[in-house]
């Protein structure tokens, strides 16, 4: 005779995702007020990440910035001055130099060995020290130079006698700045105007179109006149090739480009090509970039641990202050599952929206002060990215182990714990 199987009674319903998801953000809604300063201490444990990761990153690019206007990736390539005969670079050794794969820049300028008089009147010996160069149109970027007053050679200015002057030449020739010519009439009173902005080289009149700032890297061009190449040609009958050719690279890479710029400019006599060792700056940028990136990666860790621990602390109060809700409910028949998953996305929502909370308003005020401070703004992505997913894994972990201790009470016990 076969017994009858007992019933196991009913069996609680099994809640979709998009249930457990409505569920949590129902209980976000109605404690509103809790909720928000639960949403609080994420946020501000949040913010605390990306701030302390933010602002040193800033401080790094700004140290990293003014290290690199030392010349971190110039290199100065010049034949040996002792050479006999004297050695002549090739007409296209900047261009040459430019093929090369790490550099950036290269530009150079050739002596013209003539000389420059503040007029067709004025003392040979008034100019004493002052070299006339011919001068590529991008030499400044290769050298990190700016324009005090008035502009740089251009490749239309270049072709014409325009010349633009080193600081301590612009002294010497008793040129302040650039003041553009006036038309005030014909004769002898129009030529005395347009001469104040001129100079006197070899016989012909350049128009001065261009003070320079101090060029700390490359004293020498100081106290010269820089021309056009095209204009050395046609004026000066100037050969066309260089003597001084000035390179930039990329920093990862300049002692392997310090290494085959002479065979590169002069394949038939590299031995008897100079080229500069690179700054000293250099190595000490790259030993403050490895202590400043150990310390950051230090600081992130160390916020990450204080914020995790904020994050969590928040989620365990709020789980547990609600264990009256949750033997009400276990009573009411709801099974463990749908209180851990309750629990959970509720975490997860509140733990999301206290990160990206947090996040932004970290990122507010690293870029604040880093402008205060004329920093460059950085914001490490990974600092924005742990910010929200860390909070929401740290949520999800803190709220899932008191959900799921008060969902094993009974509910008797979980109704007279509070």
């Amino acid at each position: 005779m076969t017994r009858p199987v007992p019933d196991p009674g009913p069996r609680p319903v099994r809640l979709a995702f998009t249930d457990v998801l409505r569920l949590g953000l129902l209980g976000i809604r109605t404690r509103g007020p809790r909720a928000a300063l639960s949403a609080l201490g994420i946020s501000l444990g949040v913010a605390t990440l990306v701030v302390v990761t933010a602002i040193p990153a800033s401080s790094q690019r700004a140290l990293m910035d003014r290290l690199s206007a030392l010349g971190t990736n110039m290199l100065r390539v010049a034949p040996q001055a002792d050479s006999d005969p004297p050695v002549v670079l090739p007409a296209t050794a900047d261009a040459m130099a430019a093929r090369i794969g790490p550099v950036t820049t290269a530009s150079a300028v050739a002596n013209t060995h003539r000389t420059v008089l503040r007029s067709d009147l004025a003392d040979p010996s008034d100019a004493a020290g002052v070299s006339v160069l011919a001068a590529r149109t991008n030499l400044l970027r290769a050298v990190h130079g700016t324009v005090r007053s008035g502009s740089f050679l251009s490749a239309a200015t270049a072709r014409f006698p325009t010349a633009v002057l080193g600081s301590r030449a612009a002294s010497r020739l008793g040129f302040d700045r650039v003041r553009p010519a006036r038309e005030t009439g014909h004769g002898p009173w129009h030529k005395s105007e347009q001469e104040s902005g001129q100079v006197y080289i070899d016989g012909h009149w350049f128009t001065v179109i261009g003070i320079l700032d101090p060029l700390p890297l490359t004293p020498d061009l100081d106290a010269s006149v820089l021309i056009g190449w095209d204009a050395a040609r046609d004026q000066l009958r100037f050969d066309g090739h260089p003597t001084v050719v000035y390179v930039t690279a990329r920093e990862s890479r300049i002692e392997a480009v310090r290494d085959v710029l002479p065979a590169t400019v002069h394949p038939q006599l590299p031995g008897l090509v100079q080229v500069s060792r690179p700054s000293d700056a250099l190595a000490a940028k790259r030993a403050t970039q490895q202590t400043l990136s150990v310390l950051l990666l230090g600081l992130a860790g160390v916020a990450l641990l204080v914020g995790g621990v904020g994050v969590a602390n928040t989620m365990v109060v709020s789980v547990l202050e609600r264990r009256r809700e949750i033997g009400l409910r276990r009573a009411l028949g709801a099974g463990r599952g749908q209180i851990r998953g309750q629990f959970v996305a509720e975490s997860a929502a509140l733990s999301a929206l206290g990160g990206c909370a947090g996040t932004a308003l970290g990122a507010a005020v690293s870029a604040g002060y880093a402008v205060s401070r004329s920093w460059p703004v950085v914001l490490p992505p990974l600092a924005l990215v742990a910010g929200v997913l860390g909070a929401v894994a740290v949520g999800v972990a803190a709220g899932l182990y008191p959900a799921v201790r008060a969902s094993r009470l009974p509910p008797t016990e979980a109704l007279a714990a509070v």
